[in-house]
């Protein structure tokens, strides 16, 4: 995340980000661009009105609630991770049974056919049979 961090421009974005570092995941870039706000906030100094709040009431530091979210997210990928596998196998599944079942579409469709054919045939020797007499 350093080579990150060193081409790293304030007005870039996660797509910029992304286009100059594709083998980077979005969570990576994206906290590293967490990490960048943080910092920013620090800066910023308390108006007046948080002062005096922070004496009534302390402001936990680092407690955020879009982190606290994030935190369930990434807690959520794995699970996620798991279910695009399951879905990656059935879709696997799904096209080798598509496969199967058009092998399987002409090879009866060629039964069917071959079928026709015979019982032309056996008509056709009941019909000589019968005319020759039998």
């Amino acid at each position: 995340m350093t080579e990150i961090k060193d081409l790293h421009k304030k007005s870039e974005t996660i797509f910029d980000l992304a286009r100059k570092f594709p083998n980077k995941t979005y969570v990576e870039l994206e906290a590293y661009r967490d990490a960048d706000r943080q910092e920013e906030a620090e800066q910023i100094p308390l108006t007046e009105s948080q002062k005096q709040q922070e004496k009534l009431e302390p402001i936990a530091k680092g407690v955020c609630v879009p982190g606290e979210l994030r935190k369930d997210r990434q807690e959520m990928n794995p699970k996620i991770k798991s279910l695009e596998e399951a879905l990656a196998n059935a879709l696997e599944v799904n096209e080798a049974h598509q496969k199967l079942n058009g092998t399987l579409q002409e090879r009866l469709t060629e039964v069917e056919a071959d079928n026709k054919k015979l019982s032309h045939q056996i008509e056709d020797r009941i019909n000589k049979m019968r005319k020759a007499g039998l």
